[in-house]
């Protein structure tokens, strides 16, 4: 379309400047209507960088791992100091054996394996959230492309519709010859009228659509909603070519969902065994040194062990361990859970798959081009008067209708494989465009 009005411009006498204001005119209104060309993985890469809940993940995930070591060091020492003198009437430091200065130092050990567990747990659970992060990086990416197809269905759709409300001016002017012949009704004008302006509602329609699903597509790559987004480009077609057995495998192992649910789990056990340590005591050692001021009163020192004693372990410790076991318990299951739900969801994406592949064969090679030439077939025996109006227009809304459902099975195929992708880790194998 622009190259045709540049070449409606280009044979028209005007001066020079004059054509190239209304050559600048028109490329930045071509620009303005069309946009630059928008590309999927700008889109990836910007939502890595910008989302806010993939960053979040990521500053939770390097948060858990500051709180390794943190858990596997002893409690902080403690210091004391004072002064005891004898009587309130006088400083009696030096005077008196009983006036001194005090100092003492302590420090806490857990009972020895506490530590360690303690630590373990720790990173299990900083293992947990880094498969946590992972797994919200792949769903973002996944949301980024169904949302990119999504937009450019849309975009086709409006083209479809647009080159078909050409057709419906084809019948709309049938109508009108033989109405102008006196073979055909006024009704059969009004009819394909109707007909073109419900295919232009159609039309705003999609690009009601289409300004939603940017709006999302927006906020889904970290932008504000009502940023520019140009035109997507026509994706390629995808060969998943992988088994459901190989797919289900794939992603009870790669899955980081899965991998967050076993660390849990695993985690889950080790607060059985620390629980379980609970019930040994630990161990506080206290060093002090008394200053009574030298001459002939002797400076003293003391070394103390004190050791807290579980009895209460029947309120305490024990109902800890049965905790720690339920709370196992349940991770155990959320893991068995997650599995099942990844395995259902990866069947279900892998049956719109194939199921979309076998439709679009079906629409490209079948309906749509035996619907084109009953539609052309009925547009000629329309317009010799053979037959009637309302066949031609049935025969072109299904034209459109099968257009139009080869891309959302198209859309559905690819948005299918983004979702496997994500879940087992395996690539697609990309080939040329469809038409």
């Amino acid at each position: 379309m622009f190259l045709n009005v540049l070449q409606i411009r280009a044979s028209r006498p005007v001066s020079t400047m004059w054509g190239f204001a209304v050559f600048i005119s028109l490329l930045l209104s071509f620009s303005f209507v069309y946009g630059e060309e928008l590309r999927l993985q700008d889109l990836i890469d910007e939502a890595l960088k910008k989302n806010p809940e993939v960053l979040m993940s990521a500053f939770l995930a390097s948060a858990s791992e500051h709180r390794v070591l943190q858990a596997g060091s002893l409690p902080d020492p403690m210091f004391m100091f004072g002064y005891q003198n004898e009587g309130w009437k006088k400083y009696t430091y030096g005077k008196s054996q009983d006036a001194q200065w005090m100092f003492s130092a302590s420090q806490m050990f857990p009972f020895p394996g506490k530590l360690s567990l303690k630590e373990s747990m720790a990173s299990k659970e900083a293992e947990s959230l880094r498969a946590k992060r992972d797994a919200v990086m792949l769903r973002t990416i996944s949301r980024i492309k169904e949302l990119y197809y999504d937009l450019f269905l849309a975009y086709k759709s409006l083209d479809l519709l647009e080159e078909r409300t050409a057709l419906f001016r084809k019948v709309e002017d049938a109508a009108l010859a033989r109405y102008s012949s006196g073979t055909g009704s006024q009704q059969e004008v009004l009819m394909a009228q109707t007909e073109k302006y419900m295919l232009l509602e159609r039309e705003e329609m999609q690009r009601q659509k289409k300004q939603s699903v940017e709006a999302m597509l927006n906020s889904a790559a970290g932008r504000p909603a009502d940023s520019p987004l140009g035109r997507p480009s026509e994706p390629p077609g995808t060969a998943y070519n992988f088994t459901l057995e190989t797919l289900m495998k794939a992603a009870v192992e790669n899955y980081p969902e899965i991998k967050t649910a076993e660390k849990m789990a695993l985690s889950a056990e080790t607060k059985i065994q620390m629980a379980r340590r609970e019930y040994y005591p630990d161990f506080t050692i206290n060093a002090g040194y008394f200053n009574r001021g030298g001459g002939e009163f002797e400076d003293m020192w003391s070394l103390t062990t004190t050791i807290n004693i579980p009895i209460y372990y029947k309120t305490k410790q024990r109902q800890a361990v049965y905790e720690a076991e339920a709370s196992c318990s349940a991770a155990q299951n959320e893991l068995a859970s997650a599995k099942l739900m990844l395995t259902s969801s990866v069947r279900d994406s892998f049956s719109m798959y194939d199921t979309a592949g076998k439709l679009m064969e079906l629409y490209k090679n079948g309906l749509i081009p035996k619907t084109l030439q009953d539609f052309d077939l009925a547009l000629a025996g329309y317009s010799s008067g053979k037959i009637d109006a309302i066949t031609v227009t049935l025969q072109l809304k299904s034209l459109i209708d099968y257009e139009i459902l080869y891309w959302e099975q198209f859309v559905g195929r690819e948005k299918a494989v983004a979702r496997l992708e994500a879940m087992t880790g395996l690539q697609a194998e990309k080939r040329s465009n469809e038409q």
